[in-house]
């Protein structure tokens, strides 16, 4: 086998940052880890178990350097959605499930880029996907609140959840809200206040931020030793005993009926999590100057997932929060990754008795500082003043996620940005133009109305390609500026920006030009792309045209001109 670019051209002067980074990272891996397997329904250490193969496997196809792969909120809360409904959360046949979503979801991301279907990351809009995992963090929150304080409550979506919260929070126990907000409160101190304090006592800005990362680690183990010295383990839901040692190889359970389950939520997640998963590594790889290739990534990813699978783990993803303390930590490869899996089996052999005493609670408040740093409003803000169509798709792709569930509000995602796209393909923008004095220039008379205009001549630029979808919209609309035009004994279509036409546009263009000859007007077409023209030679429009065709909108209107007079 080949090997990985970044390791044939790795310098030795890399190393130290790698290791910096890997310790940091694994330093927050670790309570991320046992919370996300919690989210997922899943016994805890399995957040661990999806911290070492999965991240070397990536570190061997992918093509990020900083990319930090494992146990994600967004993946661990599908899992649990996708399961939920076929067993009972931490039990074997629910384990087996997530073993068989994991191998699933890595088969379909390696086939994927084994085909070279990088473009998939295009299928989804970025207001969709921030719609849905912003949607998906509120969803985490609320669902959070019953181990944060201790109330048992059911429900798959949101609204369920709330119905059944509010009743109950008066009988929230009492212990254990208080260790989870108390932890769930220094976990948002120490993320906006602590690097600010140690800027002041004269850290450096970019260590300070590191140290404030890393909280979640001091919090999970102060509260581990505080339950653990006060004997408080009989009083409160905690971990329990994590086993020692490494995870040992499985083979995925692959009954029909796990297959025939779980091949839609498979692919719901592996088309989210690797669509979210470019997205950052492409904005990291940007601020190095570096590239990022999309199917590596598709084949990077279905690798990790695959080890997961193998590993008896759920499925993992690149991780935000990780990767952006990877990247400031200094790593320079994936040879941190590597690193940090290495440390992770340090912790597994030797550490986890560290763990036994963790509130549950303790880790609902991990996952909820995580999940509220998700909520995107900046964002809804910025799609809603851009465009207020990919506003309304950030919105109902979030409360699809609220109302009808993860799998639901991922559907109505796709069918927004599918939507969106056929609407503004069918009601194109249509300019009518003038000349700009003195040039051979042509612009929109409503934005520039000192251009020069010909009451002859109506000269209307089509900023779409024409298909059966905007056809009949096109005609109708070129016959009401005709017909806004009296004077008008020419129609010139300027067909700059149309770079297809299909068969129904053609048809739409003969009839146009049939409609416009009965009223003694001429249709002409101009300055029009090769493919455009092969198109339309192979028609019959050309040969019936009352018109010219033109290379140029200043040709035309030259033409036209010389010949009115």
């Amino acid at each position: 086998m080949k090997l990985p670019g970044w390791l044939t051209g790795y310098r030795r002067e890399w190393l130290p940052n790698d290791l910096i980074a890997a310790l940091v990272v694994t330093m927050l891996l670790v309570p991320q880890g046992l919370a996300y397997a919690t989210l997922a329904g899943l016994p805890a250490h399995l957040g661990l178990y999806a911290s070492i193969l999965p991240v070397i496997a990536y570190a061997i196809f992918g093509s990020s350097m900083v990319l930090a792969v494992g146990p994600v909120a967004i993946t661990a809360l599908m899992t649990a959605s996708a399961l939920t409904p076929l067993a009972a959360p931490g039990s074997p046949e629910y384990i087996a499930g997530a073993i068989v979503l994991a191998l699933l979801s890595g088969l379909m991301l390696f086939v994927f880029g084994l085909l070279r279907l990088g473009q998939l990351a295009r299928l989804l809009s970025h207001p969709v996907i921030s719609g849905f995992i912003s949607g998906a963090a509120i969803l985490i929150l609320i669902g959070q609140l019953r181990p944060l304080l201790g109330i048992h409550a059911t429900g798959n979506t949101a609204l369920e959840l709330l119905w059944n919260l509010v009743p109950q929070l008066l009988e929230a126990e009492p212990l254990t809200a208080a260790i989870g907000l108390s932890a769930l409160i220094l976990l948002g101190l120490a993320r906006r206040r602590l690097p600010q304090l140690l800027v002041r006592l004269g850290l450096a800005g970019t260590s300070a931020t590191l140290l404030g990362r890393l909280a979640p680690m001091v919090v999970v183990l102060l509260a581990a030793a505080w339950v653990a010295l006060a004997g408080l383990e009989a009083r409160l839901d905690v971990v329990g005993a994590l086993p020692a040692g490494l995870p040992q190889l499985v083979l995925p359970d692959l009954e029909w009926q796990w297959l025939g389950a779980l091949w839609l939520p498979a692919l719901i997640i592996s088309l989210v999590t690797f669509v979210e998963s470019v997205a950052i590594a492409q904005a990291f790889a940007r601020k190095d100057g570096g590239r990022i290739d999309p199917d590596a990534e598709l084949r990077g990813l279905g690798a990790a997932n695959l080890a997961s699978a193998f590993s008896g783990a759920f499925p993992v993803t690149g991780g935000f929060s990780r990767t952006v303390v990877n990247a400031e930590a200094g790593a320079r490869s994936p040879l941190a990754g590597i690193l940090a899996a290495l440390l992770m089996v340090v912790v597994l052999l030797f550490a986890t008795g560290l763990f036994r005493t963790l509130p549950n609670a303790v880790l609902a408040a991990v996952i909820m500082a995580a999940a509220v740093n998700l909520v995107d409003l900046k964002g809804l803000r910025h799609a809603w003043r851009f465009d207020p169509l990919e506003g309304v798709a950030f919105a109902g792709t979030a409360l699809g996620v609220l109302v009808a569930g993860v799998e639901t509000g991922v559907m109505f995602g796709v069918v927004f940005s599918l939507a969106l796209l056929v609407w503004r393909a069918s009601h194109p923008h249509l300019a009518v133009m003038g000349r700009v004095p003195g040039s051979e220039h042509f612009r929109n008379v409503l934005r520039h109305p000192e251009v020069e205009v010909d009451p002859a001549q109506v000269i209307v630029r089509v900023d779409e390609n024409l298909f059966f979808g905007n056809a009949e919209e096109i005609e109708t609309r070129l016959c009401a500026i005709v017909e806004s035009h009296p004077e008008a004994r020419h129609l010139i279509l300027v067909m700059s920006s149309v770079s297809q036409v299909d068969a129904t546009a053609a048809d739409m263009l003969e009839y146009l030009n049939a409609t416009l000859a009965q009223r003694d007007i001429r249709l002409h077409l101009a300055e029009v792309k090769g493919p455009v023209m092969d198109r339309l030679q192979a028609g019959t429009l050309l040969g019936h045209i009352s018109g010219e065709v033109f290379l140029s909108t200043h040709e035309a209107v030259a033409r036209l001109g010389s010949t009115e007079t």
